[in-house]
């Protein structure tokens, strides 16, 4: 493993372990087995770091191009492929844990650090949901006169009351959980899809 994968590895552990404002350059340092110093020389500053975390966690849980559209696919397929992935990753235990931290350094005066999460998160997949259901709308596969409000009715749906209980530790059988994220996620594609195929 390369170092600047090997300090975002770190860093990742260390934001969940410690939240962000509990969470030194030196300790990602420390974490990775690189010198400070090479940390900076990589992502300049804490906040860079953090972002660069996010990024990272967002592109490996859920990919750019689960998110294309072409005129003539299966537009239910193609939600459907999203709708799994996602509803699967924002139920991930390692990802509840880094809501909680964030949420902790919000409590704690923070804010800056969850707004960072928001534009990295849910406002970068937000934005590509919104331009796939734009273009679905454009082709004549969906009948969206709102793209950005159509995807945020679709995640919505996903999240149904699922993140809270894995966030408030009130899954109480894994398997059976992991089946309900599945179902969830089906029936929220049926859902949306009931409203906004043509008629």
């Amino acid at each position: 493993m390369g170092k600047r994968a090997a300090i975002l590895e770190a860093a990742k552990a260390l934001f969940i372990r410690n939240a962000f404002a509990g969470t030194s350059m030196d300790a990602v340092a420390a974490e990775a087995g690189v010198s400070k110093l090479t940390v900076y020389s990589h992502f300049g500053d804490k906040d860079n770091l953090f972002r660069e975390v996010i990024r990272a966690r967002i592109q490996e849980f859920l990919p750019e191009d689960i998110f294309q559209y072409e005129p003539g696919d299966d537009i239910g397929g193609v939600l459907l492929n999203i709708a799994l992935q996602h509803a699967r990753n924002e139920c991930n235990p390692s990802i509840a844990g880094t809501f909680r931290a964030i949420l902790s350094d919000c409590r704690q005066g923070n804010p800056r650090y969850g707004r960072m999460l928001w534009e990295e998160g849910p406002a970068h997949t937000h934005k590509l949901l919104q331009d796939l259901l734009q273009k679905a709308a454009d082709a004549g596969a969906l009948d969206i006169q709102n793209a950005s409000l159509a995807s945020t009715q679709f995640y919505a749906l996903l999240k149904g009351d699922l993140l809270l209980r894995r966030l408030f530790g009130c899954e109480d059988c894994a398997v059976a959980f992991a089946a309900e994220i599945e179902s969830n996620a089906r029936a929220a594609v049926d859902v949306f899809l009931r409203a906004y195929l043509p008629r």
